[in-house]
């Protein structure tokens, strides 16, 4: 979704843009503003992805306004106006693009699929730049252990901290990486996952389970050698007997 939040001071105006941008399926609209100079504030707090923008040169200059925002915080802009002077302002901010009043549905639409292209463009190099993180300590010398792992939730990629994990269960080709209440299924060899994560953090109990030591609670013996481990959050699982020899190292 490309958040939207439009700065307008003519009622009218933001009408028309709100009705026009409500046949947008990708586009959720998180705020209106009357007064320019509300709206370094407002989009430091909800960190818009879009600002449609028309702030009288009388009321804010639209140039320092963004510029007061910085170069990691400056969403897509798209100046709104009817004074066609301030449309040279748009260059000096690196607006995607500008609507000059009174405009029509499709001009919008052409703006709005430039804003896509450059916010498609951002998102690349972010994703770009976490993967590049990500393969670089993968990469590292294989006594490194790993620090985060990349997961993958509804299309989107997250670093998660290794530190973070409660216990790791086997499934089939993958891995499921259990974190609090949330679980996480990543595409990795259970033998691989264990040579890459720190042994006096991380031990394997069976064949399918590897637990983070500091989530356990307490040991339980079984029958034939084995232990009922329970974890803090009172979850049970079952070591193995032929992994006993582990148990000295946790003392």
């Amino acid at each position: 979704m490309i958040r939207t939040l439009i700065v307008d001071g003519e009622r009218q105006s933001r009408e028309t843009l709100r009705g026009f941008l409500a046949d947008e399926k990708d586009v959720e609209i998180v705020g209106e503003l009357e007064d320019g100079c509300q709206a370094v504030s407002a989009i430091e707090e909800d960190k818009p992805d879009l600002v449609f923008l028309d702030v009288p040169v009388s009321h804010l200059d639209a140039v320092r306004m963004l510029e007061h925002l910085g170069p990691l915080h400056i969403p897509a802009v798209v100046f709104v106006t009817a004074n066609e002077q301030l449309v040279l302002h748009a260059f000096d901010v690196r607006a995607v693009d500008y609507l000059l009043k009174p405009f029509r549905r499709e001009r919008l639409r052409r703006a709005l699929g430039r804003v896509r292209d450059q916010i498609a463009l951002q998102r690349s190099s972010d994703l770009a730049g976490l993967l590049a993180a990500f393969l670089e300590e993968k990469g590292a010398q294989k006594d490194r252990h790993l620090k985060h792992l990349m997961v993958k939730e509804g299309g989107r990629l997250f670093l998660l901290r290794t530190p973070d994990i409660d216990w790791v269960e086997a499934s089939g080709n993958y891995v499921r990486l259990h974190v609090g209440a949330a679980s996480h299924l990543l595409r990795l060899a259970m033998k691989a996952l264990e040579e890459r994560l720190d042994p006096e953090a991380f031990r394997r109990i069976n064949r399918s389970a590897i637990v983070n030591i500091e989530r356990i609670k307490e040991l339980r013996p079984l029958l034939h050698g084995d232990f009922m481990v329970v974890l803090r959050d009172d979850r049970q699982l079952t070591m193995r007997a032929a992994y006993r020899d582990k148990l000295d190292d946790w003392r």
